[in-house]
């Protein structure tokens, strides 16, 4: 993202949803906020020949392309029953063309997943610190309307903003024709299901005409605006703020700011209080207790020696936090609260959540994070992250699903694995871990 042509905010997200190693296992299935559920792994199916799911083959492929007019006709009856006129129906589906080229993206990873650190750092730039308080600073009485009327913290609103779509820049955005995605993947492919509610989603939004058509560009999966929300998620959560009567997150700054902080209010945000605190872990700490399930409150924390960086005290000792390491004992420590969870049903990642909230407190005037990223030459591949789950599945750790997600359960079989083989156990999955595995 520190180049023009890396600024989509969206495939960062993708990048981040699908391939970093931290995503909790909360987050594995599908949360009510998250604009990103698609991403989630789909449901265990038999191998096809030549491995992959069996709608994602050549053959099947060709046969649903062949076959989208059938299936764009047979979506008119749930289309009905959503309140969706003929006319619309007609007018909007008669010229659809599938868009086959969306298929090499949906299964698309990078070979090798970047470390955590790696990715906050690309995401928190300084050049995304000056735009976006320049942006707080032209909209200043929005954002307080805003903020007065969600309780949403307008730093947190401008950092998604800005991570999104690089505060609105087209390349952020995306240039795809939404209705065009999201009729392609409700019937071809391997998320067929899910997509046709957004199909659904996408044509009432026209039928209410709340965003023009030639307005409704955005990624190859339907996420459009510059806060990037799904059909679905728009459905939920856009606002009419500027009282025009239409929810239109693409063209109406009052409308875009007030949606995106009502997102965030609906998915937990509490108003006044942090995501989180960067904390030093003392001397002899046992890195066990780095644990989403192991929650305890800021005096019961402080009184085990974890102290916020600086020395600065914790301004609620009563809050409830769990301790996180998104790059194990090696990098930086934090305290994770309510808003942090917030963040994350918004989009489940933690590289993602931890950008957002670090943003948001750099364009609230706070400096980097104290800790330094361990430099890490890379992270695990998809095959060597498979091989931990399988190796942990064949110890008789119970991991979940060999999915390829590093989730609570396989974190906390890591830790189980570390402190046996007289590692650090702070359940971070490394190739030190794995090298560990192979002996």
């Amino acid at each position: 993202m520190a180049s023009r042509t890396l600024r989509s905010g969206v495939r960062a997200a993708l990048a981040l949803a699908a391939a970093v190693l931290v995503t909790p296992a909360a987050a594995q299935a599908q949360t009510t906020g998250s604009i990103f559920p698609f991403l989630q792994p789909p449901a265990q199916q038999p191998a096809a020949a030549g491995g992959g799911h069996p709608l994602m083959q050549p053959e099947a492929l060709a046969q649903a392309q062949a076959n989208f007019p059938n299936c764009i006709a047979a979506l008119w009856p749930l289309a009905q029953s959503k309140g969706v006129s003929r006319r619309t129906f007609e007018r909007y589906t008669a010229r659809l063309e599938p868009q086959m080229k969306i298929m090499d993206f949906m299964d698309s990873q990078p070979e090798f997943s970047k470390p955590i650190g790696a990715y906050v750092n690309m995401l928190v730039t300084d050049w995304r610190i000056k735009k976006g308080r320049e942006i707080l600073e032209r909209y200043k009485p929005i954002f307080e309307k805003v903020e007065k009327a969600y309780g949403v913290d307008r730093y947190a609103v401008a950092a998604i903003w800005g991570i999104e779509s690089t505060y609105g820049d087209p390349d952020g955005i995306g240039r795809r024709n939404v209705l065009e995605s999201v009729a392609t993947l409700a019937c071809i492919g391997r998320r067929q299901e899910y997509f046709r509610d957004e199909f659904i989603a996408t044509l009432q939004i026209l039928e209410k005409d709340d965003v023009p058509y030639d307005h409704m560009k955005g990624s190859w999966a339907g996420a459009f605006g510059p806060t990037q929300f799904m059909p679905t998620s728009f459905q939920r959560f856009a606002v009419d703020f500027d009282g025009d009567g239409k929810r239109n997150v693409v063209d109406s700054i009052p409308d875009i700011i007030a949606s995106t902080a009502n997102n965030l209010k609906l998915d937990g945000w509490e108003f006044g209080k942090a995501w989180g605190y960067e904390v030093v872990l003392p001397q002899g700490f046992d890195y066990r207790s780095a644990n989403r399930t192991i929650k305890k409150s800021l005096a019961e924390w402080n009184a085990m020696g974890v102290r916020r960086t600086g020395g600065i005290a914790y301004p609620r000792p009563g809050e409830s936090a769990y301790l996180l390491l998104p790059a194990g004992s090696g990098g930086p420590a934090f305290l994770m609260m309510k808003n942090f969870d917030a963040i994350l049903r918004y989009n489940p990642a933690d590289a993602y959540a931890l950008a957002i909230g670090h943003l948001a407190d750099r364009l609230r005037g706070g400096g980097a994070f104290a800790q330094s990223w361990p430099k890490e030459e890379r992270g695990l591949s998809k095959a060597e992250r498979l091989e931990i789950q399988g190796r942990l599945a064949q110890m008789g750790y119970d991991i979940g699903n060999v999915d390829g997600i590093l989730g609570q359960k396989t974190r906390v079989a890591i830790q189980d694995f570390q402190a046996r083989s007289g590692m650090v156990p702070d359940g971070y999955p490394d190739l030190q871990v794995l090298a560990q595995m192979r002996r």
